[in-house]
């Protein structure tokens, strides 16, 4: 999105430029031409001119649509994550960033991708605001308290690249960066190799999601008091009163946290809610459970649609994003 993003930006700097100089000049000369040379010299009415009143009324219409159109079209392009990119859970913690693969691989302060392959970020936030910032890639998105907030980029020259916290959040917010690392294909495959393979983001929400007894009321097979959860992931649910809702990451982040404020139709209020007992790394991970497990054979007869190859009610799916592959665990450790 670089080439985009410096093409209309050096476009508002140049028409800036333009009109800049050229009133600046008019003044000038208007101020030298129509001086007053004697105390006896009065100017002379001059009237209004339809032309010229067009004139100054329609460029500046035009030119402000012109930026209006291509602002939007550079800001729907860069906030609307391409749907075949591979996805990355980001957790941003004073003074870190930690940065979660599907297969379970960790980084912190320090992200290996690909190159010419489409990145999503799913962030989150422990604490305070924070603010995602890879100025190469034009990237920045603020990460919010009690939200999901996405970005995407696209690494089309490999190289080191600069990350920053853009956001004020505490005394070691200048300490808070890191590097995003876009490899050549043979140097990824390389990288990849290099390490062992840790447990993936779906087992680990599964084995969170049996600790905390979530499994006792959300059963595969319909009978428990809460909804069944396979295949539930980007399907609209209908809520209690008649309203519906998609279920993304919002709203099951929110199901976890305020149970009530979204109740399934033909469920009681019953959820209690798990407010300080899991964290945003542990909802992230509950949502890639949630997202892992696909209808089971039953409900896809139901439905008309297969169901996922492997997929067995509350099994894991282990994630495969298009052109992904799995990562090594990068060295290191998180800080306390």
């Amino acid at each position: 999105m670089a080439g985009r993003v410096d093409a209309l930006y050096f476009f508002l700097v140049s028409v800036t430029i333009f009109f800049s100089v050229l009133i600046a000049s008019l003044e000038i000369y208007f101020a030298i031409k129509y001086r007053r040379r004697s105390k006896e010299e009065y100017a002379e009415p001059i009237e209004g001119s339809m032309k010229l009143e067009l004139v100054w009324i329609i460029i500046p219409f035009v030119l402000s649509m012109v930026m209006f159109a291509w602002g939007a079209s550079v800001y729907f392009a860069l906030y609307r994550p391409p749907q075949n990119a591979l996805e990355i859970y980001v957790v941003a913690k004073q003074w870190m960033w930690k940065f979660q693969h599907l297969d379970g691989q960790r980084e912190i302060n320090e992200l290996h991708v690909p190159v010419h392959q489409k990145i999503k970020l799913i962030m989150a936030t422990e604490d305070v605001i924070h603010s995602f910032y890879v100025p190469a890639f034009r990237v920045k998105a603020d990460v919010v308290p009690g939200r999901y907030t996405t970005a995407w980029f696209e690494g089309i020259k490999p190289g080191r690249y600069h990350l920053f916290c853009a956001e004020y959040c505490g005394t070691n917010h200048s300490a808070m960066g890191g590097w995003v690392e876009v490899m050549e294909p043979t140097d990824y495959q390389a990288w990849m190799s290099g390490g062992a393979t840790g447990t993936s983001f779906a087992a680990l929400g599964q084995k969170l999601f049996r600790d905390l007894a979530c499994n006792t009321c959300h059963r595969s097979d319909a009978t428990g008091r809460g909804p069944v959860l396979e295949g539930l992931f980007g399907r609209t649910v209908t809520l209690q009163g008649g309203g519906t809702v998609k279920a993304d990451e919002v709203y099951i982040r929110e199901s976890v946290l305020n149970p009530r404020a979204k109740v399934v139709a033909g469920f009681e209020p019953i959820m209690p809610t798990f407010q300080g007992l899991a964290s945003e790394e542990q909802l992230l991970q509950l949502i890639a459970y949630i997202r892992s497990i696909g209808p089971s054979q039953g409900q896809a007869a139901a439905m008309g649609t297969p169901a996922e190859e492997g997929s067995q009610g509350s099994g894991v799916v282990k994630p495969k994003p298009p052109g992904a592959k799995p990562l090594s665990a990068a060295p290191g450790s998180e800080k306390p």
